[in-house]
């Protein structure tokens, strides 16, 4: 039968025992007879039954259960304000009767379960923002381990062990958060995995202190960050090719001299990835010329095997002998090869890795394009500066490369032959002007075969021609001359016919330094000898008096 505590009985009044203890009493309060029953209660006690009278039979089932030293019962109370816990004391009286003191302890317990609660949220923290946590005893060894356990070991493999086994070799003499004696803050270190490979670990450590003020351990946290710095090292790494990239395509661009600029390509890709020398080729044609080098040509006996293998495979190549690894790539622009690039170090150095193909892989694709904007800026040069239909220099180019010629200080005479073509216009009357310009093609070869380095061939317009050839006297020209004067006969098949047959009138004017001769008083000079040429039968040559020199002007005195 379950107990409980009965209303109050008909028996004698004893409260003035009782009652001045129950109504001082702060809290609820209440005796209970020797019988079970109810008797005296304060306001609070029965401000608690009026809401709740189902906790009565709680304190009866614990009155009975220990008559003699009842002690302590926290007991629930739904009161309006909330659910109310109330911890009741038990003080038995010599009538066998029970007093009860209550005192509400709602907030005491919600901030002992809050307490808890953080606790938990602490360690929950801590599981969640780092791979384990950990502590070492005075030797230095681990006693505790997350349960997790680290590093691919579980937490038994842990305790008990060095943290200095965990070490990697260059670490072995450092000092670790696992022993510290002041606090480390985010702390980064290698450790070895259980399968030997090295992970990267941020660790933050607390020392620990006995009583008597010795070193006892030390506590921390531990979080693994391999793959961020791997991550990190490899976006350094990018940045600063691309840092190397751009400052190689800015020596590329910014300079005016293509051949200065490739010479200078060769000294920074060189320097930016330690090699003793640096080569640029240049695609002509069907063969690959050099166009720059840094560094002794130490390379020289693998050139051919290097361009071979280079130019068939898309990626770097590596060429390595008992004494030299060479690394070439080949250049491209627009999926054509016209170019190669090759470094190269003596294999007492480090060999290549990827992090210099891929740097090399980066300069060739700019030098692709270098190559390819050299060649365009080239031809645009050459259309600006040469005749379309012959290839000599148009009349703009020759007098600008003939004033040049005359500014360059020469110790001896130069001379100028001014060309016209005889019986051109019956040509292109008789045969059109496709046979004319066949005629004057054919004029442009004979021009330049046997022009030396520095002589200019040029084209003035129509039927008109001109050679500059340095260096010379008039000797020299009438030698020049009778060779053009032969070789237009060769050209007797491209006549209109046999009464007008092709020839040429020359007029040569021999240029002698320091006379103070212009560049148009020396082609007026050429062109009247021509004339005269022409009135002495075409098919002939005539050389025009020398240049009077410039008679300096007095200076006038005011």
């Amino acid at each position: 039968m379950t107990p409980s505590i009965q209303p109050p009985a008909a028996t004698p009044d004893i409260a003035a025992a009782t009652a001045a203890v129950v109504d001082a009493y702060p809290g609820p309060c209440f005796r209970v007879t020797a019988e079970r029953r109810l008797a005296e209660t304060n306001a609070a006690a029965r401000e608690l039954m009026e809401h709740d009278s189902r906790w009565l039979p709680m304190i009866a089932e614990w009155l009975e259960s220990a008559p003699a030293a009842p002690g302590l019962r926290s007991v629930p109370i739904d009161m309006p304000r909330g659910m109310m816990v109330v911890e009741w004391a038990a003080a038995p009286l010599a009538d066998g009767g029970v007093l009860l003191f209550g005192r509400d302890s709602t907030l005491e317990r919600q901030l002992r379960q809050t307490l808890t609660e953080s606790r938990q949220r602490y360690k929950d923290l801590v599981e969640a923002s780092s791979d384990f946590a950990w502590e070492t005893g005075p030797d230095g060894r681990f006693v505790f381990v997350t349960p997790r356990g680290a590093l691919g070991y579980s937490a038994d493999a842990l305790i008990g062990r060095d943290p200095r086994d965990l070490a990697i070799d260059e670490w072995d003499d450092l000092p670790l958060p696992f022993d510290t004696r002041r606090p480390v803050d985010q702390s980064e270190l290698w450790l070895k995995t259980v399968d030997g490979t090295p992970a990267c670990v941020v660790a933050s450590a607390l020392p620990l202190y006995g009583p008597d003020g010795g070193w006892a351990g030390a506590r921390g946290v531990c979080r693994e960050v391999t793959e961020q710095v791997l991550r990190s090292a490899e976006l350094a790494r990018v940045r600063n090719r691309e840092k190397l990239l751009a400052h190689i395509v800015h020596t590329l661009r910014d300079r005016l001299d293509a051949a200065q600029a490739l010479d200078e390509a060769t000294a920074e890709t060189a320097r930016a990835l330690g090699a003793e020398g640096c080569r640029i080729y240049r695609r002509d044609g069907d063969r690959l010329e050099l166009a720059a080098g840094f560094g002794a040509d130490e390379v020289e006996a693998l050139i051919p095997a290097v361009l071979e293998r280079a130019g068939a495979d898309p990626l770097p190549v590596v060429v390595e002998t008992e004494t030299i690894r060479v690394l070439a790539s080949r250049t491209e622009y627009r999926q054509a090869v016209n170019g190669a690039v090759l470094v190269w170090r003596g294999t007492d150095s480090d060999g290549w890795d990827e992090e210099d193909r891929q740097l090399v892989a980066g300069v060739a694709d700019h030098l692709g394009i270098a190559h390819a904007h050299l060649a365009y800026q080239e031809r645009l040069r050459r259309l600006s500066e040469r005749d379309g239909l012959t290839s000599l220099f148009n009349r703009r180019t020759f007098f600008e490369r003939l004033e040049e010629a005359l500014d360059r200080p020469e110790t001896g005479p130069s001379a100028l032959l001014y060309v016209d073509l005889d019986n051109f216009k019956a040509v292109n009357d008789l045969h059109g002007h496709q046979a004319g310009d066949e005629v004057l093609r054919a004029i442009g070869k004979l021009l330049t075969s046997g022009v030396r380095p520095g002589d200019l061939p040029g084209r003035l317009g129509g039927d008109e021609f001109v050679l500059w050839v340095g260096r010379t006297d008039a000797d020299g020209a009438t030698v020049v001359a009778n060779r053009l004067l032969s070789g237009i006969r060769e050209l007797g098949h491209l006549s209109a016919s046999p009464e007008k047959p092709l020839g040429l009138s020359i007029g040569i004017a021999v240029h002698i330094p320091g006379r103070g001769e212009t560049v148009k008083d020396l082609t007026d000079r050429a062109d009247a000898a021509m004339y005269a040429a022409k009135a002495a039968g075409k098919g002939n040559y005539a050389i025009a008096p020398d240049a009077v020199p410039a008679v300096p002007q007095a200076e006038t005195i005011p």
